[in-house]
């Protein structure tokens, strides 16, 4: 993994939902989550039907989000696009365990593998 450039813009964030918050407001699934490290929107990753972390960057240009489920620390850069090194942050550090994933959970169609990017 590598140093970033961007470690001073990781802020102690307060997840925006306990799901992809724009997956929410349209009824739509996602496959896994990611947390903006500046504002703590929480989007969905871009093996997802919408791709909403990745898009949630391009309209903000915040660099940085980590991994949103269990068991994963990870950090990533888009503006790099690489692995990162950075600080132990402030729970929560994934989405509540009883939250599916693929999810929401009694969302997910039939057939949801085939819409994976």
């Amino acid at each position: 993994m590598a140093a970033c450039k961007h470690l001073d813009q990781i802020r102690d964030v307060t997840p925006s939902a306990d799901g992809c918050e724009d997956c929410l407001k349209i009824g739509a699934t996602w496959v896994h989550l990611r947390l903006c490290m500046e504002c703590g929107h929480v989007g969905c990753c871009d093996s997802s039907p919408n791709k909403h972390a990745t898009k949630h960057f391009h309209r903000t240009k915040h660099p940085i989000i980590r991994s949103f489920e269990p068991g994963e620390d990870w950090l990533w850069d888009y503006t790099t696009e690489q692995l990162l090194e950075g600080p132990v942050l402030a729970p929560p550090h994934h989405h509540p365990l009883d939250q599916p994933v693929p999810g929401p959970a009694g969302r997910v169609p039939p057939g949801w593998e085939r819409q994976l990017h």
